[in-house]
């Protein structure tokens, strides 16, 4: 004859069991899948825009420099140089630039002009600065990087 006391059925193990949602949370539990997305969207979002305007804000916060092209034979005794046509200085395989014992034709940043000659300024190209002629055309983009001679 069978025994008539059944064996007693254990409940499974705290650690195994499924936690039921937390007090106060909506029904169906979708909320806390759906809530991380959104976050991590709106994290992705924001970290675009900061690296967007860190990067245009490169070539706002640069220095501006104005560049002349003169005749490096031409230097006076004050120490200025005559400026001469700034396709001599054209960088786009179309210059009239020359070397040797006469002088040579080259950019000259950040002087002042005055009657067709240029002085207090430098034949050394200033680095992470946006240079441009005085007619406009870009030589230089300050921020990361430069850029060859260009009309704008």
């Amino acid at each position: 004859m069978p025994d008539p006391t059944p064996e007693p059925v254990l409940p499974p193990h705290p650690l195994a069991q499924r936690p039921g949602p937390p007090a106060g949370a909506p029904a169906g539990g979708k909320g806390k899948g759906m809530s991380s997305s959104v976050i991590t969207l709106g994290a992705m979002g924001l970290l675009s825009t900061l690296v967007l305007g860190f990067c245009a804000a490169q070539d706002v916060f640069s220095d501006r420099v104005v560049a002349d092209c003169v005749d490096l034979g031409s230097r006076q005794p004050d120490g200025s140089y005559q400026v001469v046509d700034d396709d001599y200085c054209d960088d786009d395989g179309h210059s009239h630039g020359y070397s040797g014992s006469h002088g040579a034709y080259r950019w000259y940043y950040g002087g002042t002009r005055r009657a067709g000659r240029v002085l207090s300024g430098t034949t050394v190209r200033p680095a992470n600065a946006h240079i441009s002629t005085r007619a406009g055309s870009v030589i230089q983009r300050g921020g990361f990087g430069g850029r060859g001679f260009g009309g704008s």
